[in-house]
């Protein structure tokens, strides 16, 4: 029988306490500092932005923020933008979280929303509906 590294164990492993409320701590730090607007960054003054949820790793040295821009518009610019001002973000984080070290900031999309809407459009097919009002 083979081992498991502690890397597979970690992967199948849903997050403890710790990983979800530091998540959402960073995630409520993230939404503040997006809703302020005081950012250089002129990609980023004006845009409105949701946190949807903070992903910490187990070892809470790596974060990866999923957000959406309001209305989906203009979505790799604001991607590209949160992505520069990540290391901003990073020291903002440190300052007001009281953690230890502050975890690595990654900025990805956050594509629930485009599955939500995949799924909607397969209920709403006439062959689909048909099947589902039989029940």
């Amino acid at each position: 029988m083979s081992r498991r590294s502690s890397s597979d164990r970690d992967k199948n492993r849903a997050p403890g306490q710790r990983q979800l409320r530091v998540g959402e701590e960073i995630r409520h730090l993230l939404a503040e500092l997006l809703e302020r607007g005081n950012m250089r960054d002129p990609d980023l003054r004006d845009a409105t932005i949701t946190v949807t949820s903070v992903d910490v790793s187990p070892d809470l040295r790596n974060a990866t923020a999923f957000v959406m821009p309001l209305g989906g518009q203009d979505k790799e610019r604001l991607l590209a933008a949160l992505l520069r001002a990540a290391p901003w973000f990073r020291a903002r984080v440190s300052e007001k979280a009281g953690l230890r070290t502050a975890p690595e900031i990654r900025f990805d999309l956050d594509r629930t929303f485009d599955e939500a809407d995949k799924i909607g459009a397969l209920l709403r097919r006439p062959d689909v509906a048909r099947d589902i009002k039989d029940e």
